[in-house]
């Protein structure tokens, strides 16, 4: 690799990116992140993940720092195990969005997830990471009366890719849209939320600007961090878009790309 600058930040998303198909995380990658620390730069994972789901990763990076999760949607104290500030979806626009989207993509199931729960229509369909947690069924008029850091959507049969085609139209006005697996998900939170704005943020708060951050990411809740960052990078396994966004391609998450990308980062 091309010798570079040293950034002053990293940030990193977690889910096909940096943690394996199998939910592992490898020795190498934690080791790369821990020579990351050691020569003075500071990381901050940047994920889709809620709140709840954050446990492994502290167990496995060590309990400290931040993670920006849902999307942009909460601060998250790794450390704490607490949430540090939350940026919902009003009642009223969730309420708007949903009618909207319910008109757009007939049959989809609908959902809000919480930093530790989760609340669904009747007919939403629970997938993989609703592992864990029982999913409520409070009605109409509970689900969507109380602010929704994120608002989810599955259908039957249409992909990930599609109900982004048929939401973002829809619905794109009062809520950002976005998917972040192919699992026939789409997602959504409020406006001005992102994984851009959250990592803006944090960096701010270090007194870093755009320029001195390197992102990692995989899929489309990846691009609006990719295009904010000073230098952006791709695993091997991203999506399309993703793949023609980015500034870079590195291994795939199952070759530890990231990690690989540190260490050579770290001896240039």
């Amino acid at each position: 690799m091309t010798a570079v600058p040293l950034p002053r930040l990293i940030a990193c998303d977690l889910d096909g990116t940096l943690v394996r198909h199998d939910g592992t995380v490898t020795a190498r990658t934690v080791a790369a992140f821990a020579g990351l620390e050691a020569a003075g730069v500071p990381f901050v994972f940047v994920t889709g993940r809620p709140p709840r789901l954050m446990g492994s990763i502290a167990d496995a990076f060590g309990s400290h720092g931040t993670a920006i999760c849902s999307n942009g949607a909460y601060d998250y104290d790794l450390r704490a195990h607490a949430v540090i500030a939350e940026y919902a979806i009003a009642p009223a626009i969730l309420a708007k969005a949903v009618t909207g989207l319910r008109q757009a993509v007939p049959g989809i199931g609908l959902a809000v997830e919480y930093a530790d729960a989760i609340a669904a229509d009747e007919i939403y369909e629970p997938w993989d990471w609703d592992r864990g947690v029982t999913v409520r069924r409070p009605g109409e008029a509970e689900l969507w009366g109380r602010p929704a850091p994120k608002l989810v959507g599955r259908h039957p049969s249409l992909s990930a890719d599609e109900l982004l085609a048929l939401a973002a139209p829809a619905i794109g006005d009062l809520v950002t849209v976005y998917h972040s697996n192919g699992l026939r998900l789409v997602e959504a939170v409020a406006h001005g939320v992102s994984k851009a704005e959250g990592l803006a943020r944090y960096a701010a708060g270090l007194g870093v600007s755009a320029a001195d951050v390197v992102a990692f990411g995989d899929m489309p809740n990846d691009l609006s961090m990719l295009g904010w960052a000073g230098r952006s990078y791709a695993v091997g396994n991203a999506h399309p878009s993703v793949l023609a966004a980015a500034d870079g391609v590195i291994g795939s998450n199952e070759e530890d790309g990231v990690a690989v990308f540190l260490e050579q980062l770290l001896e240039s």
